[in-house]
């Protein structure tokens, strides 16, 4: 190799160094997780009572957590503005859509305050619910230890008499 010939290698190297060190500075890595669509609806045979009159009542779905699906029971809500319309969560085939509220206001994602306190509102409800369920069965064990209590009784009336 001459003089000449080496020169040219160097500048080659050097700019082919160049390029490979200033490519990373402009170029972007993505890496995503395709899980695929999600399973089948669940069926629901119960749905609570609404909780109040301006509660809509948002059906159950699955969301992409990880590598994985969740499903999200179905609940009542209030929508952020009255005429909202909740759209559901979707899959294309290749991406997953996050639902969301709609309507003349515009659109309202899931993840904003007021769902923080929708949340805590039907967990206040269904504390209410659960406290008159056992107040309910309380009363029903009360009864049943009262018969009880009655039928013991009966039962050992006739033992005076022996």
């Amino acid at each position: 190799m001459n003089f000449t010939q080496g020169k040219a290698l160097l500048r080659v190297s050097l700019i082919a160094a160049a390029l490979l060190f200033a490519v990373p500075v402009f170029a972007q890595i993505s890496i995503g997780v395709r899980i695929g669509p999600p399973p089948a609806p669940r069926v629901v045979a119960f749905r609570p009572a609404s909780p109040g009159p301006d509660y809509m009542w948002v059906e159950g779905y699955w969301y992409p957590v990880g590598a994985r699906y969740k499903w999200h029971e179905g609940f009542w809500t209030r929508p952020p503005y009255v005429g909202a319309r909740w759209v559901g969560p979707r899959h294309d085939g290749q991406r997953f859509f996050d639902g969301y509220w709609d309507g003349e206001h515009g659109r309202v994602d899931r993840d904003h305050p007021w769902t923080a306190e929708r949340e805590r509102d039907f967990r206040a409800h269904e504390r209410e619910r659960d406290h008159d369920r056992e107040v309910r069965e309380r009363e029903v064990r009360e009864r049943e230890h009262d018969r009880d209590d009655r039928d013991r009784d009966h039962d050992h009336e006739g033992d005076h008499d022996r």
